[in-house]
């Protein structure tokens, strides 16, 4: 039984190219590489590779795991014209990598992980998860408190 698979409009791809394009450019100029831009959106990097080609073949909810992991504003003008703002320091949201110089406990945490100045949020997330019982709660910085929270909320794991 053959699919009835709609028709694309060439404006409707055009902006999607330009949207992938957008992508590409802001995940390069801030050095995140595809496999961490892609593990933060919950995507695989051939889904990302093919976001960022601006394929129409990809869900649109892809799209915006991605946007939204690498914090992204998009708006259309009237002329069609797609454009967009990073908005890297929005409360509330994490960003791609975490420096571990920013992050002190974590950073000692982190002792087994050698020449690596930054993590992924999935492995930041496992290390405050697994040496919860080492963390110095009454010497966390404001900042390290702020993000223990966002990693519990954003994974679901109760991080105290």
């Amino acid at each position: 039984m053959k699919k009835n698979i709609e028709k694309i409009s060439d404006n409707a791809v055009s902006q999607l190219a330009d949207i992938g394009q957008l992508i590409r450019q802001h995940r390069k100029s801030f050095k995140i590489t595809a496999n961490a831009a892609a593990e933060t959106a919950g995507i695989s990097r051939v889904t990302l590779h093919r976001i960022e080609k601006g394929e129409p073949t990809v869900s649109m909810g892809a799209y915006l795991n991605v946007i939204s992991a690498l914090n992204l504003n998009f708006h259309l003008s009237t002329e069609g014209d797609v454009g967009c703002d990073a908005d890297r320091d929005r409360v509330g949201h994490l960003p791609v990598r975490l420096s571990l110089a920013d992050y002190p406990q974590l950073k000692e945490l982190a002792w087994h992980v050698q020449g690596v100045g930054e993590l992924s949020l999935v492995e930041a997330h496992s290390i405050y998860e697994r040496n919860q019982r080492f963390l110095d709660s009454e010497n966390l910085s404001d900042s390290e408190q702020a993000l223990i929270q966002l990693l519990g909320v954003a994974f679901e794991g109760a991080v105290s």
